[in-house]
């Protein structure tokens, strides 16, 4: 197993003949065919008989495969029951024989995909600060998406981290990479996951959802475990370096366009030397092996309910927008987006603002403030008695009847 994970690391990583590889492992050409052709690590071979770990073999390859690094004395716990009665250092000679096979098969299966395999996916504190208005600014964050076969990557910004934003910037990105891949790999973040760690965790329902409507399979790793999405971590690293330095941003559009044309234009077009080629090349290989975005797209806005005061403001995610005067203290829908908030009266749309991230905002619609302006002088009137009737004509409603004709 050993020999079969270096060949597979020099061969599909370092890009290495298999005469070279030959040469440097002491082994024959045609061994190095052989274990090139096998597409998984030999079967363990149990040690010599009479050991006391030969019943239990299985159960230790089973468990190295799950995590090589765990420890002797996790192993020979969950052993116990089963049976085992050995001590600790007979164990830990046999892990030290076997445990490095794990571990360059585990180097070599995380580093190595199928076109459309998978996407990572993580969150970047850029540290970048973005006007919100009104003098002041806020931190942007962007969700990434990484296709690691191809390193082609996508980033939708934002300024808060929700599952809303969760959401909405894993369609942006997948839309911008103009497919999906058969798995989305996550961290455990509290914007993905409800419950749970792992293999056990519990999606956010509206995260399940949204998977769920993109066909795709989603993988939540265990914390701290970095090196299981290492494509996604590198082109945070890229982004940092390569695209931030000696810019500045005037909204969070700016940003978000800045980085697209920065990544058609210079990302793509970097040669990366494990992958044999530009990124743009692999990606073209890559990119009809992503399934197609459903048609429509999910719609990943945040449904919220609030009631208008009598100042015919809505208070939504911290901001207040406004509606019109006539909506003052009715129940309003909203719908939250990226980019623009979507406010509703009983199914019907009475207003629709650009969204607002500076808190504690106040969002008005021209209209309806002079609307308000003009019911509150309507009221102050009324109330000074300051009011004129029109003479009502009545011989009107006889000419309607034709009486006295």
């Amino acid at each position: 197993m050993e020999d079969w994970a270096e060949v597979h690391r020099l061969f599909h990583r370092e890009r290495m003949a298999k005469a070279a590889i030959a040469r440097r492992l002491g082994m024959s050409r045609n061994t190095v065919d052989r274990l090139v052709a096998l597409h998984k690590p030999p079967r363990y071979v149990r040690t010599a008989a009479g050991s006391q770990l030969d019943p239990f073999a299985d159960r230790i390859a089973a468990m190295l495969a799950e995590d090589p690094t765990v420890r002797a004395t996790v192993i020979r716990e969950r052993l116990r029951p089963d049976g085992y009665g050995g001590g600790i250092t007979i164990l830990k000679e046999h892990l030290a024989k076997v445990r490095p096979a794990f571990l360059a098969a585990r180097t070599y299966q995380r580093t190595t995909y199928a076109p459309g395999e998978i996407g990572q996916v993580d969150w970047w504190h850029t540290g970048v600060g973005v006007p919100v208005g009104h003098g002041r600014t806020r931190e942007a964050f962007g969700l990434v998406t990484t296709l690691p076969f191809s390193a082609a990557h996508a980033i939708t910004f934002t300024l808060s981290r929700t599952t809303a934003d969760l959401r909405s910037g894993l369609v942006g990105c997948l839309v911008r990479l103009g497919g999906v891949p058969g798995a989305l790999v996550f961290d455990n973040d509290t914007s993905v996951v409800a419950s749970g760690t792992g293999s056990r965790a519990r999606l956010h329902d509206d995260v399940a959802g949204l998977l769920g409507a993109l066909h795709a399979r989603a993988v939540v790793l265990r914390p701290a475990d970095p090196e299981a999405k290492g494509g996604v971590e590198r082109t945070i690293g890229y982004a940092e370096t390569s695209f931030l330095p000696l810019r500045t941003f005037a909204s969070l559009d700016d940003l978000q366009g800045q980085h697209d044309a920065w990544a058609a234009d210079v990302a793509y077009h970097r040669h990366i030397r494990r992958l044999g080629g530009t990124v743009a090349d692999r990606y073209a290989a890559e990119r009809p092996h992503l399934a197609p975005m459903p048609d429509p797209v999910p719609d990943t806005d945040l449904r919220l309910e609030a009631r208008a005061g009598r100042d015919a403001f809505v208070r939504v995610a911290g901001v207040d927008y406004s509606v019109p005067p006539a909506f003052a203290g009715r129940r309003i829908a909203a719908r939250v987006g990226s980019h623009q908030v979507t406010l509703l009266c009983e199914g019907t749309e009475i207003a629709r603002h650009r969204r607002s991230f500076a808190p504690a905002d106040v969002v008005l619609d021209p209209a309806h403030g002079r609307a308000l302006r003009l019911a509150r002088e309507a009221r102050d009137r009324l109330r000074g008695g300051d009011h004129e009737l029109p003479a009502v004509d009545l011989g009107r409603y006889d000419r309607l009847w034709d009486v006295g004709a």
